[in-house]
C-alpha cells in the first residue's frame, strides 16, 4: 500500500485519479471485510486507506471547481 502525496496526485490526470478511487474503495471494502472475519495483522492499514481516498476526492473536486471558474 504506497502512500500517495499531494505533489504525486497534481501529475495524475484526471481519469487516472477516478481509476485510482475506484480501485482504492474495492481495496477498502475487501481490507473491511477481511478484518470483520478475521483480524488484520495491522488494522492501521483502514485507516490509511480511508485518508488516501479522501486526498483523491479533495483533488478531483479541485480540479472540477477550478474548470468551472475557467
Amino acid at each position: 500500500m504506497a502512500n500517495i502525496k499531494a505533489e504525486d496526485l497534481k501529475t495524475l490526470g484526471m481519469e487516472d485519479l477516478k481509476q485510482r478511487l475506484e480501485d482504492d474503495k474495492q481495496r477498502l471494502v475487501q481490507l473491511q471485510f477481511n478484518h470483520a472475519v478475521n483480524p488484520l495483522e495491522n488494522p492501521l492499514q483502514i485507516r490509511f486507506l480511508k485518508k488516501e481516498i479522501a486526498r483523491l476526492h479533495t483533488e478531483i473536486r479541485k480540479r472540477e471547481l477550478a474548470e468551472n471558474t475557467n
